[in-house]
């Protein structure tokens, strides 16, 4: 089953979620992959009366669907689910339990959602499955996989997005270098190249629709707050300033960590999600903040 939304001038910044990533759905998936989808759609509808549990990403989302007023839509969450409609209506007893202004989704019983990705318009895809994310990506939706790590919600109504920049923000271009040629060649390439802007990576235009946001409030007052977490330093940290000026686009802080575990670093910032292409920065981060894999760029190349 799915239901479209119409499209209109100046539409608000829409997240498309699967079901996985929004509630924890892990001992139902793990029936899935054990048994079938027909095991598993007989024990979502004997469950359907016990209240799912807030997944990986619920708090981001609540954050997100806090943006909007009464008079001002800014953000759209679009469900994305393997459930059949029948079984997908335990996800939306647990949406309506929990005030979520969800109301667009598509169901494929058992078929891969993220076909419906493009037709949604999503600026953001989250899902719990590896491959849905990969094509997402490949298609020029910025994607990311939940890593599902339960963390334990952050206190405080700021939304805090934090990004990684090489193969994330950026474009793979400057890691090349550095994982063809070596620390010193990198540094020095990226000294050299300082004024010249990196091309945009995946998560360039979610980081943009962001910015329009927060150009909404006032800067002390705006909801919404962003944070550049690099192992690039200095030198190498120039051309990631400029790249962000010559776009135009303000974070709030910018963490320069020259290769120091990013995950402390993470959870002093408070972010409710952090982006990162290497696999290894997701789940040093995943045990204290909601991360998402982005499996773009040089490092995820077999």
């Amino acid at each position: 089953m799915v239901t479209s939304p119409g499209s209109a001038p100046g539409r608000p910044l829409t997240v498309a979620i699967s079901s996985r990533a929004l509630f924890d759905l892990e001992e139902s998936h793990h029936i899935f992959v054990k048994q079938g989808l027909e095991a598993y759609a007989h024990y979502q509808i004997e469950h359907e009366e016990d209240l799912l549990e807030p997944g990986v990403a619920f708090a981001l989302v609540h954050k997100l669907l806090r943006l909007n007023a009464e008079s001002i839509r800014r953000v759209n969450v679009i469900l994305l689910s393997h459930n059949s409609a029948d079984t997908g209506l335990r996800i939306f007893r647990a949406i309506e339990h929990y005030g979520l202004d969800i109301t667009q989704a598509a169901f494929t019983n058992g078929r891969s959602p993220y076909r419906y990705v493009k037709p949604f318009a999503a600026d953001l895809f989250l899902s719990a499955e590896p491959g849905d994310v990969a094509r997402a990506l490949t298609e020029g939706t910025a994607a990311a996989t939940i890593i599902p790590k339960r963390v334990e919600p952050l206190p405080g109504e700021e939304l805090r997005i934090a990004f990684d920049g090489d193969a994330v923000l950026f474009s793979d271009e400057a890691e090349r270098v550095f994982r063809d040629s070596g620390l010193s060649a990198f540094s020095q390439s990226e000294r050299h190249a300082a004024r010249e802007p990196l091309a945009g990576g995946p998560f360039k235009n979610f980081l943009v629709a962001l910015h329009r946001i927060q150009t909404d409030y006032p800067i002390e007052r705006a909801p919404i707050r962003t944070a550049l977490v690099t192992a690039r330093s200095a030198p190498a940290h120039e051309r990631a300033v400029r790249t962000l000026r010559a776009w135009n686009i303000r974070v709030d802080e910018a963490l320069f960590l020259g290769g120091l575990s990013k995950g402390p670093f993470l959870k002093t910032f408070g972010a409710d999600i952090f982006f990162d292409d290497q696999q290894a920065h997701c789940e040093n981060a995943a045990g204290l903040v909601a991360t998402g894999h982005v499996p773009h760029g040089v490092a995820n190349e077999s």
